[in-house]
């Protein structure tokens, strides 16, 4: 990963954008990360930001989430490691366990084709949507509607 960077041209705008990203875990939009880096390039555009962020993704120095039916997504973090997205809100969280062995293997026994690595998201509900259900929940059977 260091070597793509010293042969990646790290202009200013996607110095900014990599230091910004690398500093938090919500693994953000493009519109969010745009926002962040505002507050240092007050004019950059969100053009530019996803330019840069497609840059920075096909040179493996990011990771582009992908999620079909949700707005693409952009992590810092591109060491192995799985990811928890909520059907409620669209939050996306790291998962940090190991590798499911023989998986890369598996898949290649089953297809024709060359396995490199994998990516695996988990869907699920947050833990405060889940505790905003079950309040919404309590409330409606309170008031006698289910």
């Amino acid at each position: 990963m260091l070597e793509d960077m010293h042969r990646l041209r790290m202009t200013k705008q996607r110095k900014v954008i990599l230091e910004e990203l690398r500093k938090v875990t919500s693994h953000p939009t493009a519109g969010d990360l745009c926002d962040m880096v505002r507050r240092r390039l007050p004019k950059i555009s969100l053009g530019t930001v996803y330019r840069n962020l497609d840059i920075l993704s096909r040179q493996g120095i990011i990771t582009k989430l992908d999620v079909a039916g949700q707005e693409m997504r952009f992590d810092g973090n591109v060491e192995q490691h799985y990811h928890l997205r909520c059907r409620g809100c669209g939050r996306v969280d790291d998962l940090f366990m190991d590798p499911l062995p023989g998986l890369d293997e598996a898949a290649e026994k089953m297809s024709q084709y060359q396995v490199f690595g994998h990516s695996l998201e988990f869907v699920g509900i947050c833990p405060e949507c889940a505790g905003k259900k079950t309040a919404t929940d309590s409330l409606r059977e309170a008031a006698g509607r289910n």
